[in-house]
């Protein structure tokens, strides 16, 4: 049975011609049929509400059929959605109708063959219109499923420790503790600095294993209540609370650091060595809760002079906060 609430727009800058058509059409039965005698007019139509199918001629004075195609198709790119377009036309030959083809015309009617061609040719441009539209709604919902999956994902899928948004969660809890509570919240980031060189000498999955024993090693090194995350392919962070701002000494952070460096890494490739860096930044109860991302940037600088010095890099937040504030 044809959809007779099929959406469709005649275009023909030959009133009497549209109008012979638009008759047709809602003798058929459908009664979503518009008229517009100008390609100007069609799109502006067109974009207070999209059709199902559009029937235009192809030769008009202000824009041909294949150019209204080209808008059209420009229309749908940007609304999501798939029109069906159906030239009427009285030249015949294949290089007209392949280049047609070529511009995003879905199908031609003779106008000589108006009164035969018109109706079987609208059923199958429903069906057709129906199917893309409805693989585009569905794979409009699915991106937006992934997307509100990937904003409520915490979890590195590799190790199961915490990704970057649950680290970042977790220092704000850590910042309003120790506000209320007093104390310290240790940030410390360990980065792998030889990880991209052994990205091109060892396979995925080998990787995989070394970012897993790395998992693994800091929650032997750290206590059970320190929070663990991976906020990245070759970055850790371990989030401690420390009572004071002297618990934060090389000798906490050492062992952490020492424990990743020395000892290497079991897997199917063999033992492999990483070569680690740890960064960390302390922040007082007594000081102003520094932004999440200024405290990254902050570690992010220990890191690196903890991969030029070979050893653990601490900075507390008060001696560094305006700089990088200011940076």
């Amino acid at each position: 049975m044809p959809n007779l609430d099929l959406s469709i727009l005649v275009v023909d800058d030959a009133k009497f011609s549209s109008a012979i058509i638009a008759k047709r059409l809602k003798n058929a039965g459908y009664r979503d049929v518009r008229i517009a005698n100008s390609p100007i007019v069609a799109l502006k139509m067109m974009e207070q509400r999209p059709v199902s199918v559009l029937v235009a001629d192809w030769l008009m004075p202000e824009m041909d059929g294949l150019q209204l195609t080209d808008r059209v198709r420009q229309l749908d790119e940007a609304n999501h959605h798939f029109t069906y377009v159906i030239l009427l036309t009285a030249k015949e030959g294949v290089e007209a109708l392949s280049e047609a083809f070529d511009r995003g015309v879905d199908d031609f009617i003779y106008k000589s063959e108006m009164a035969r061609q018109l109706l079987p040719r609208i059923y199958a441009a429903d069906r057709i219109a129906d199917m893309h539209n409805t693989l585009l709604l569905a794979n409009r919902l699915l991106m937006e499923n992934n997307r509100e999956l990937e904003e409520k994902n915490v979890v590195d899928l590799t190790t199961g420790l915490g990704n970057q948004q649950y680290c970042r969660q977790k220092v704000r809890e850590s910042f309003r503790e120790i506000e209320s509570r007093g104390g310290v919240t240790s940030y410390a980031l360990i980065g792998v600095k030889n990880w991209h060189a052994l990205k091109h000498t060892h396979t995925h999955s080998v990787l995989d294993e070394v970012a897993n024993g790395i998992a693994t090693r800091l929650q032997h090194l750290s206590r059970p209540l320190d929070i663990r995350c991976r906020i990245s392919d070759n970055q850790f962070v371990v989030i401690y609370q420390l009572k004071r701002l002297d618990d934060a000494s090389l000798a906490t952070y050492k062992r952490l650091h020492d424990g990743i460096n020395l000892k290497a890494f079991k897997t199917t490739a063999g033992f492999i060595s990483v070569q680690a860096g740890t960064g960390v930044i302390c922040v007082d109860a007594n000081e102003a809760m520094p932004e999440v991302t200024l405290l990254e940037k902050a570690a992010g600088e220990a890191l690196k002079a903890s991969y030029e010095t070979g050893t653990v890099a601490i900075r507390h937040w008060h001696n560094i906060a305006d700089q990088v504030t200011n940076d």
